[in-house]
């Protein structure tokens, strides 16, 4: 939100918006993209992370990782490794799609 333009802020101030027209009207729509940017990196890098899971038992994507590594079994990390990467880059982009919804509205 502090990234935009002093001269838009005046503009609205000068228009007569209140605090919450500004914020609802002008302050949020603008900052949507980046916002939604800062989602879509943390949602990606969670879903990698989230199979760190496996290690302490939970059960997750992240099993057949570590079942293949404690048998030895290359298959089972494999596929466990492309089902988390098919997901990541299938939520990654979902969320280019609506970003760019969002840009192209605004």
């Amino acid at each position: 939100l502090s990234g935009i333009a002093p001269g838009v802020m005046e503009s609205a101030r000068g228009m007569g918006m209140s605090d919450a027209q500004r914020l609802w009207q002008v302050e949020l729509p603008l900052a949507a993209p980046v916002i939604l940017a800062g989602i879509r990196t943390s949602v990606t890098v969670n879903i990698a992370t989230a199979a760190l899971g496996a290690t302490v038992g939970a059960s997750n994507l992240g099993a057949p990782i570590i079942s293949g590594i404690v048998n030895g079994n290359t298959a089972y990390v494999l596929q466990g490794a492309l089902l988390i990467g098919l997901l990541a880059l299938a939520v990654d982009s979902a969320f280019e799609r609506c970003q760019r919804l969002l840009q192209g509205r605004a």
